[in-house]
C-alpha cells in the first residue's frame, strides 16, 4: 500500500499571526513538503492543478519535474490534472516527458477541479463538464497507446496521421487514477477503462464514499477487469497531529476555522465527527485511517493533506515527521496483514511494465454504447 500526502497549494493568511505566504515562499514551501515527504519515508507526493487565487500550482509538471530531480524514490503525482480544459494533447506529451525525466515515477489523477470559471478561462462550457472528460480521457488513452492517430470529436479539432512525443517509457503510459468528490459519471469511467478511483474523501462523510467506492468496485468486476476487492482504489483524508490530543485541536482550531474551503461553517466538532478530518494524537490518527477499510474495503493508496488553511511550514514538517515516524510504519503493517492475496498492490512504472502484453482478461461490453472498453485494445 502507497501512502503519501497531497498538496492544494492555498496561499492562505495564518489566523495566528496575520501572516500570508508569498507565492514564491509557498511553492518553494511545497516543493520542501515533497523532499520531507521523500526523507521520513513515505511513497508519494501529489500536487492539485489550480489557475485562481488563492492558489498557486497552476503548473504540476514544472514543480514534479523540479523535485524529480531532487529526489530518488518519490512517487509523483497530479491531484488533479484538469480532463476537461487540459488539451489531451498536451497532457500527453507533458506527462510522458515527465515520466521520461523521473525514471517511470509518476502518475495522474484526472478530475475536474473545483472552480466553474476554469472552464470559460480555457474556452470550455462548465455544461459539458461530464462529456468532456469522457471525449478528452478517451483522446489521451489512444495518443499513450498508438503510434499514430486518426480522431475527430466534438470539443477540439480533429487529429491526422498524429503522433504524440515523447512516447511513453518503456511503452507503459503513466497510470492513471480518476479523483472525484461526488460524481458517479467519474466512478463509472474509471471502472471502463480499468483505471484506478480516488475518492477525494475529505468533505463528505463515510456513507457517501462507501457508495461511490462499492459503485466503482461493481463496474469494474462488470467490465471483465477483476472482481470487485481487486478494484485500485486511493483514498484523500485530513490530518493534525500533536502527541497530546488536547494539543492537537487547540492548536488546529484557528485553522480550522478560518480555513478557505470550511471556516466559518461547521464547527471542528462536528466535521471530525460527520468528515474522516482527525485532529489528535498519533494512535487516533491510525484507528481512524484503519476504519476506512471497514467501508471501502482493502485498497491501494491512502494521501493525507497536511498542509492547508495557513499552516506555516515549520508545523507541516512536524506533522510529516510524525506521519513517517509514528502512524505510517503502523498503518503499512496493519493493513498489510489484513490484506488478501489475491488483492493487487498499487500500480507501478516496474509492475506496469511486467504486465505489459500479458494481460488475458475478457472485458464485458458496456451496457450502454455496446462497445467493448478501450482498455481491451
Amino acid at each position: 500500500m502507497q501512502f503519501g500526502v497531497f498538496t492544494v497549494g492555498d496561499v492562505t493568511v495564518d489566523p495566528t499571526n496575520g501572516r500570508e505566504p508569498t507565492e514564491a515562499e509557498r511553492i518553494k514551501a511545497m516543493v520542501t513538503i515533497a523532499l520531507k515527504a521523500e526523507e521520513v519515508g513515505l511513497d508519494v507526493f501529489a500536487t492539485g492543478e489550480h489557475h485562481n487565487p488563492p492558489f498557486v500550482p497552476s503548473s504540476p509538471t514544472t514543480m514534479l519535474g523540479w523535485i524529480a530531480a531532487r529526489t530518488e524514490r518519490l512517487l509523483l503525482s497530479t491531484a488533479t490534472t484538469l480532463i476537461t480544459t487540459n488539451d489531451p494533447v498536451k497532457i500527453a506529451e507533458d506527462y510522458a516527458m515527465l515520466q521520461h525525466l523521473a525514471d517511470g515515477r509518476v502518475d495522474l489523477m484526472m478530475g475536474r477541479g473545483n472552480t466553474g470559471p476554469v472552464y470559460p478561462w480555457f474556452g470550455q462550457d462548465i455544461r459539458n463538464g461530464i462529456p468532456l472528460a469522457i471525449e478528452n480521457y478517451d483522446l489521451l488513452r489512444r495518443l499513450w497507446r498508438e503510434d499514430v492517430v486518426d480522431w475527430k470529436g466534438k470539443f477540439r479539432t480533429p487529429l491526422q496521421s498524429f503522433t504524440s512525443t515523447p512516447r511513453p517509457l518503456d511503452g507503459v503510459p503513466p497510470f492513471v487514477w480518476h479523483g472525484s468528490i461526488r460524481s458517479p459519471e467519474i466512478a463509472e469511467q474509471a471502472a471502463y477503462y480499468g483505471d484506478g478511483f480516488f475518492a477525494n474523501h475529505i468533505f463528505w462523510p463515510a456513507e457517501h464514499t462507501r457508495r461511490m467506492v462499492g459503485l466503482y468496485r461493481q463496474r469494474f468486476e462488470h467490465y471483465g477487469h477483476g472482481s470487485a476487492d481487486q478494484a485500485i482504489v486511493g483514498l484523500g483524508g485530513q490530518v493534525f497531529m500533536r502527541r497530546n490530543s488536547q494539543d492537537a485541536v487547540r492548536e488546529f482550531r484557528p485553522y480550522f476555522d478560518n480555513a478557505p474551503v470550511y471556516g466559518h461553517g461547521p464547527s471542528l466538532e462536528e466535521f471530525t465527527a460527520q468528515t474522516p478530518l482527525t485532529v489528535g494524537s498519533p494512535q487516533q490518527v491510525i484507528d481512524r485511517t484503519l476504519s476506512f477499510r471497514d467501508y471501502v474495503g482493502d485498497y491501494q493508496r491512502q494521501l493525507f493533506l497536511v498542509d492547508h488553511a495557513g499552516l506555516p511550514l515549520k508545523t507541516v514538517l512536524e506533522q510529516l515527521d510524525l506521519l513517517g515516524e509514528e502512524v505510517v510504519p503502523v498503518l503499512r503493517k496493519e493493513f498489510e496483514s489484513l490484506r488478501p492475496s489475491h488483492v493487487p498492490l498499487a500500480p507501478t512504472h516496474a509492475s506496469l511494465r511486467a504486465a505489459a502484453g500479458s494481460d488475458s482478461t475478457v472485458h464485458a461490453v458496456d451496457d450502454v454504447t455496446g462497445r467493448a472498453p478501450e482498455a481491451a485494445r
